[in-house]
């Protein structure tokens, strides 16, 4: 079937964590194009999911479908005790410009989270958040053509670049659109600007960076628009975001103070008073002699990692040492001179097997039980489970913050959140923080409550706005969630929904239906073999 206009019929503006409080503090100057968008259509807040986080919440924008259906609800996917970083191989559905390629339209998708590695469709994919460097495009070979004809292509903003290591990943998203819009003269394009997140972890409240990447993003979409004159155009996030004003709750000193969580000290544990990754020690050889600096740093990390392991064993653990730095001032200045393996060799983590109940991922908003017959060592015997896991509903949902008010507005069973034949890899336990002002961690620290390792934090709401020729702006948007983006792309198209989605055709198209498609046959799981992720996920603060 061959369906192809000439030109693009619909284009998507993906702006990872953009919301209307955070537009609003800008210049009225500083995202003309995005307010124009706005004013000629329609716009409103876009209610996210649990978890609000960019991983989970893509593929639940592209496919339409809950992640207890696409199957991802993390940075991270568990097998037992092991973990790997998520990749396209971990969503178990079509994302919408493989439905649209059954109907004989091609796709531009550039920068989407969690497409790497691509699958085959008409059209072309640059992989975007979670892709290594340099990653696999589709068609194969893609990726050296486009860097020949735009010059360098970054997944990840180059930090120490500052404000242009930002804004020039932006201007390059831009760049290779419209390089491949021309090239292979798409119906649908899709193009993500992550940058619009990640400085709220990299450089929270540095408005002045948080303002220069904006208006970069919004001169691509101008440039875009320019290039490709799309009939239809959509503003999508995926999450909002905003400043922190509640507590940090340690999940696992909670569960440690009822019995559920045991801990061991040292061995391979993740860093917990530090938020500092590894610096180069100053110690030994020269700068013209790098080999034997490493050499000389190495052995002292190693001795260092021998003794803080042994005071470990005798009580003095990392969080212990972390705790008395922080009292007179000094924990940043020693996080930033001691290597975060001697930190790690030194740290009082949860042993896994050992426990009945644990926070495994922080971004997993939730809490999973040591389940025997799942868990390699599961110590909690299934005909327990309900009751196990009730009570621990019980008490989470009794936790109150220091000031009396309640810490969480949902503490629910898995399946009253998610539902399809993924739910089993989702946690057991859904914490929902009220309104996502406290910040939810993994690490023990010894209390309960602290303050937030971080000062943004991600909110329900994010942000849709649509105009053009099959858009209907007298309609209203209110009540949009994430799930809905996907139907009503498809409708722009004359596309019916897939009936397992479970979003539905937004008021401002009108729908043509659904109807079942076939299975995916999607690609066996393959893992993340890319420490660059991995580093750049623990940079950001979201592996602990």
């Amino acid at each position: 079937m061959d369906n192809r206009d000439s030109g693009v019929r619909t284009v998507v503006f993906g702006l990872d964590a953009a919301c209307h409080s955070v537009l609003d503090r800008l210049p009225e100057d500083a995202v003309p194009t995005l307010r124009s968008i706005f004013e000629a259509g329609v716009d409103a807040p876009l209610r996210s999911q649990v978890p609000p986080w960019t991983p989970s919440a893509w593929p639940s924008l592209y496919t339409g479908m809950n992640p207890g259906k696409h199957g991802i609800f993390d940075f991270l996917s568990f097998d037992g005790y092991e973990w790997d970083v998520v990749n396209a191989t971990h969503c178990r559905e079509r994302p919408i410009w493989e439905l649209l390629d059954r109907y004989g339209f091609r796709s531009v998708v550039v920068n989407v989270p969690v497409t790497h590695p691509p699958t085959a469709f008409d059209g072309a994919l640059v992989p975007g958040y979670m892709a290594p460097e340099s990653p696999t495009c589709h068609p194969a070979g893609l990726f050296d053509e486009l860097e020949d004809a735009i010059g360098s292509y970054r997944i990840y903003p180059d930090e120490s670049e500052g404000e242009h290591g930002y804004t020039a990943a932006v201007s390059s998203r831009g760049a290779a659109f419209r390089y491949l819009a021309d090239r292979f003269d798409p119906d649908f394009g899709f193009l993500q600007f992550q940058a619009t997140d990640t400085v709220f972890h990299d450089r929270p409240d540095d408005w002045e960076t948080i303002e220069a990447i904006y208006r970069a993003v919004d001169t691509e979409i101008q440039l875009v628009l320019d290039a490709c004159d799309p009939d239809n155009v959509f503003v999508v996030s995926d999450h909002g975001m905003g400043p922190l004003a509640g507590v940090e709750f340690r999940a696992n000193d909670f569960l440690a103070g009822r019995g559920d969580v045991r801990t061991v000290a040292g061995g391979d544990g993740m860093p917990t008073w530090s938020t500092v990754r590894d610096s180069e020690l100053k110690a030994g050889g020269d700068a013209a002699d790098p080999p034997r600096r490493e050499q000389v740093a190495a052995l002292r990390d190693s001795a260092l990692a021998a003794a803080v392991s042994t005071a470990a064993r005798l009580g003095l653990t990392s969080q212990r040492i972390g705790r008395a730095l922080e009292r007179v001032g000094l924990a940043e200045t020693v996080a930033r001179a001691v290597p975060t393996s001697v930190i790690r060799s030194g740290t009082e983590r949860v042993d896994f097997p050992n426990s009945a109940a644990y926070m495994r991922s922080r971004t997993e908003c939730g809490i999973r039980l040591n389940l025997a017959g799942r868990e390699p060592d599961g110590v909690v015997p299934p005909a327990e489970y309900e009751t196990v896991r009730a009570e621990l509903i019980a008490a989470l949902r009794e936790v109150e913050a220091p000031d009396g008010s309640s810490l969480f507005e949902g503490v629910l069973p898995r399946e009253a959140v998610f539902e399809g034949p993924q739910t089993e890899r989702a946690v057991d336990i859904v914490l929902v923080p009220a309104g996502f002002e406290h910040f939810l961690s993994a690490e023990i620290r010894g209390s309960v409550f602290g303050r937030p390792t971080e000062s943004w934090n991600h909110k329900l709401d994010g942000l849709v706005a649509a105009r053009g020729e099959a858009i209907d702006a007298s309609q209203s948007l209110e009540g949009a969630t994430l799930l809905d983006i996907a139907p009503t792309v498809l409708a722009t198209f004359d596309v019916p929904a897939d009936r397992r989605m479970d979003g539905t055709v937004l008021r401002i198209v009108e729908g043509v239906g659904r109807q079942d498609y076939p299975d995916p046959q999607r690609a066996t799981r393959t893992t993340t073999d890319d420490a660059t992720v991995e580093q750049r996920l623990t940079d950001l603060g979201y592996i602990e």
